[in-house]
């Protein structure tokens, strides 16, 4: 397709998101634009909607179908669930008013439609005796009336997608799911139903292949894909493959719409696409940005969107631990940025205050914070205790001007005095009723973290829409090397997803890559990561976080075995860890490590329940929206005791 249609079809991209023009304005435009448009032009309609609010879906879908409409397309295509808006929670079941809604909206919406088609997910009542009590249904809409409703058959109840939680499965009624679109026989795919083919997976999660039950029996020109499918790391890698396959088997071309957005923890990127039918790409959207994408499926020249750099040379790579994460360095910072600005639009919040240490999760979490609100919604606090280096000082400082960002130091010397005098008699009166009082424990460095934490909430509290965040990480989760009402206290934790070595290369990367180079202060880079609330004994300088847990680059590996192998002590013992490729370890220090993750992670799993809204971003997750693991099943056994051990047990 010609190029000079994207460039015109942005100005309606900015028309959508602001408003720009009258409607006479929007006629001329539309007149530049139709003779550039062949007889089977569609709009893939990329759009961001709100969880639950169907008055401003349906609002946004119309503004999206009347250019559909100015233009003549054929059709203008939606994803999944668009009316309702997903991720989708169990209002649904507390608050049946939001489907009933969701119908009489999708009726109104269908008055309005001419001859462009449109087809749109949304929530459809299941009005039969047994089952679930609503669909996931997909609506083609035109010339004033609803032409059919397509409902989902494979309901998906993994990671973080519950549809089976509400919906029922509705057989594959092949010959409805088809509909004309100008001269071509559409087949219409509801998201997980393009997402079971027999010969691409090697195990597959359902017994039915419904694109091969609509392929075999009615034979379309196109199948079109309603979806709403998160990013994550390796899912463009697995997504890529599996439509080019299915396209390629079926001799038949595939359109992919997918939403744009975040909700929550879940993002979605977009990058709505189409293969023709040798499974060629020929059309890709925009990744994480609204837009009005159209395409011919049967024109071989289409426009393809550049992925987030590093995405594209790894799109056939292999299931393996690197240390090299700099081809989804961009993906992770855009999933971040679209995800905080969102949770902040969408919830009403408009302004963040944060902890800056000097450390490199703050660090990292207020260039975020910068790029995603605006440097001036951001208010870094420096809150050194008697611990706290100049060096961690003067790199907060540093890093809030380089940033632009509002910035003050607090010292909480005399919160912890006081709140440390209180403890004093409060524990000597408890000791003479209580005999197992710690000989050590870790309250003087938790008094400095709640610290914090109230200066933090206190400033949430005082200004307007202001939000306090977490910067606690993925690595410190999993070891629960972080504190409860702590640096994990706030209403949303940016990189809690997001593992140490990943952080420190997101670091340099956005030191290189954004607009205002280094930014963050090498010193921080360079600096071995450490809290700054205990002494060392041996050092007798602040304790290390490394030398509290282990090497990084080998905790991180743990972490993706576990969450991508699903191993255990016994598996890993064996293996070679990329670490110690360059650091030899001997097999004792190795199964110290092991087991000492297994032993903390056991007893951080509380710590996960408690922790904020944060973005998925990995390939795997203990993110509450994705994983669940009962709190009191801290007596796992992770490695495996002999048969004849068990035996003994037994006698």
């Amino acid at each position: 397709m010609n190029d000079k249609i994207y460039e015109l079809t942005d100005l309606i991209d900015r028309d959508l998101a602001e408003s720009k023009y009258s409607f006479e304005e929007k006629q001329k435009l539309a007149n530049e634009i139709k003779p550039l448009l062949s007889d089977n032009s569609i709009v893939l309609a990329q759009a961001n909607p709100i969880s639950g609010n169907v008055k401003y879906n349906a609002l946004k879908a119309k503004k999206w179908i009347e250019w559909a409409e100015l233009l003549c397309v054929k059709a203008v295509v939606f994803p999944e669930t668009f009316l309702i808006g997903i991720p989708f929670g169990d209002y649904l079941v507390k608050f049946p008013v939001v489907a009933e809604e969701c119908w009489e909206w999708l009726e109104a919406l269908a008055k309005t439609t001419g001859k462009t088609k449109v087809i749109i997910g949304f929530v459809e009542f299941n009005n039969d005796k047994f089952g679930k009590k609503y669909y996931n249904s997909v609506a083609v809409l035109a010339d004033g009336k609803i032409e059919r409703i397509i409902r989902k058959t494979l309901l998906p109840n993994y990671s973080e997608l519950n549809d089976y939680r509400y919906f029922e499965s509705a057989p594959v009624d092949s010959a409805n799911r088809i509909t004309k679109i100008n001269d071509k026989n559409a087949g219409i795919i509801v998201c997980e139903d393009g997402w079971n083919d027999f010969d691409f997976f090697d195990r597959n999660l359902y017994k039915v292949d419904p694109v091969e039950t609509v392929v075999k029996e009615q034979h379309p020109d196109i199948l079109i894909n309603c979806s709403a499918s998160i990013t994550r790391a390796k899912k463009e890698q697995l997504k890529h493959n599996m439509l080019s396959f299915a396209a390629k088997k079926h001799s038949t071309p595939i359109a992919y719409v997918n939403q744009v957005g975040s909700a929550d923890c879940v993002s979605y990127e977009g990058a709505s696409r189409v293969y023709n039918k040798n499974g060629e790409l020929i059309f890709r959207a925009k990744s994480y940005e609204e837009q009005f994408f159209i395409v011919d499926p049967f024109d071989d020249n289409g426009k393809i969107y550049p992925l987030p750099k590093g995405l594209e040379k790894t799109l056939n790579s292999q299931k393996a631990f690197t240390l090299d994460h700099e081809p989804d360095l961009e993906r992770t910072y855009k999933t971040i940025i679209q995800s905080i600005r969102d949770y902040f639009k969408k919830t009403g919040f408009k302004h963040a205050c944060l902890g800056l240490s000097g450390g490199l999760d703050s660090t990292v979490c207020a260039v975020l914070l910068a790029d995603a609100l605006g440097r001036e919604n951001v208010f870094g606090i420096s809150m050194p205790s008697k611990i706290t280096s100049s060096t961690s000082k003067n790199d907060a400082k540093e890093l809030a001007e380089n940033l632009g960002i509002n910035f003050l130091e607090v010292p909480i010397k005399d919160m912890f005095d006081a709140t440390r005098e209180t403890f004093d008699g409060l524990f000597a009166s408890m000791e003479n009723k209580w005999e197992f009082r710690y000989k050590q424990s870790f309250t003087n460095d938790n008094i400095q973290a709640r610290a914090r934490a109230t200066i933090l909430w206190g400033i949430a509290n005082e200004f307007d829409k202001c939000l306090t965040i977490a910067t606690s990480d993925k690595s410190e989760a999993y070891m629960g090397y972080a504190t409860i009402n702590g640096d994990m206290s706030g209403g949303y934790a940016p990189i809690a997803d997001v593992t140490k070595t990943k952080l420190f290369a997101l670091a340099r990367w956005m030191n290189e890559n954004r607009e205002q180079k280094n930014a963050i202060p090498q010193s921080v880079i360079e600096k071995r990561p450490g809290a700054e609330l205990a002494i060392n004994p041996k050092t007798g300088k602040p304790l290390l976080a490394e030398e509290a847990l282990m090497p990084y680059e080998f905790l991180d590996e743990i972490i993706w075995r576990v969450e991508n192998l699903n191993q255990s002590i016994n598996d890993m013992i064996n293996v070679e860890f990329v670490y110690e490729k360059s650091e030899p370890v001997s097999k004792e220090q190795k199964l110290e490590w092991l087991e000492k993750f297994f032993r903390r992670m056991s007893t951080a799993i509380y710590k996960w329940s408690i922790l904020p809204p944060a973005p998925i971003v990995d390939a795997r997750s203990i993110n509450k929206a994705e994983y669940h693991q009962p709190i009191v099943s801290a007596g796992i056994n992770y490695k495996k005791t002999s048969f004849e051990e068990k035996l003994n047990m037994l006698k």
